[in-house]
């Protein structure tokens, strides 16, 4: 409990390896606390040199995502709630990350041409993806639902939405345009406290997050299924039907090119590869079974 500036030169090294190979935490961890040290001697202290100049920043290992069959998706859709299920479809059908997907609004959807518009992707990045034939019918249905719920919350005094940045400011009539309205939006409205108007915002992540994790479940799916597990698929799916990666860089958002590439590891490369093990006679085969 000693002042960091009383304390000897080579324990800001030593606790971080302390907590690399005694508390054995992640990669990232490390990494934010190594930064911590360096903000409190640097910032704080105003003592730069007593943080090593030559700590290296814990590399994060890769992982190859887990990914679903064409089967096993079907499953998992078949498990959700109708209100979840076209949530996590779009995801499948699109690529979306799940905030993409919630925050996305009715003038987003492009019914006529089958496009997405995302304004606010990762990084501010704004794109377009593909929107699948087969929603086309249940997403009109769900932005004709969304509409008329609209209009009753306006005729009740509410319908209002947030809007993005200072938009609010430079068009205060779009917080009750139908067309800023959330594709999905919550069950329950709220009164906001400075302005006492009533909004509604969009649905949670943490519902879809949670009916995902039962669906799973219930499904008898033995991989660790997310929301973002639909985006893993899409790409995954995509790349097996002969699409290229840069058009599936381009569908998902991604800046570098090797972020795309990692969903080359997932496919069945090994598939027609014949296993040692099947080179065996029948009996030496019955034997290991045993």
């Amino acid at each position: 409990m000693r002042h960091p500036l009383q304390r000897p030169a080579g324990d800001v090294r030593h606790f971080l390896e302390w907590l690399a190979t005694e508390r054995k935490v992640s990669a990232s961890t490390l990494n934010q606390a190594s930064a911590a040290l360096l903000f409190l001697y640097r910032d704080v202290l105003r003592e730069p040199a007593r943080f090593p100049a030559d700590m290296p920043r814990a590399r994060r290992p890769t992982r190859v995502p887990d990914v679903l069959a064409p089967e096993e998706v079907a499953r998992l859709l078949a498990a959700l709630r109708p209100d979840h299920r076209l949530v996590v479809a779009l995801l499948y059908g699109t690529g979306l990350r799940l905030m993409e997907a919630l925050t996305l609004r009715l003038k987003d959807v492009d019914l006529a041409r089958r496009r997405i518009h995302v304004h606010d992707g990762k990084g501010g990045k704004s794109r377009f993806t593909v929107l699948p034939d087969s929603l086309v019918q249940s997403i009109g249905e769900q932005m004709a639902r969304v509409r008329r719920q609209h209009v009753r919350d306006a005729r009740r005094g509410g319908g209002y939405v947030v809007l993005p940045g200072a938009y609010g400011r430079k068009n205060p009539g779009a917080a009750r345009d139908w067309r800023w309205t959330w594709l999905f939006p919550a069950g329950r409205q709220y009164r906001d406290r400075s302005s006492g108007h009533v909004f509604r915002h969009h649905v949670f992540s943490t519902t879809i997050q949670r009916a995902v994790k039962d669906a799973a479940r219930g499904a008898g799916l033995n991989k660790r299924v997310t929301p973002h597990t639909m985006r893993h698929s899409f790409a995954t799916q995509l790349l097996r039907n002969g699409y290229d990666v840069r058009t599936v860089q381009e569908l998902l958002g991604h800046r570098d090119l090797s972020t795309t590439m990692i969903y080359l590891h997932v496919l069945d490369h090994g598939v027609g590869v014949r296993s040692p093990l099947d080179t065996l006679g029948g009996t030496e085969r019955r034997e290991v079974g045993q």
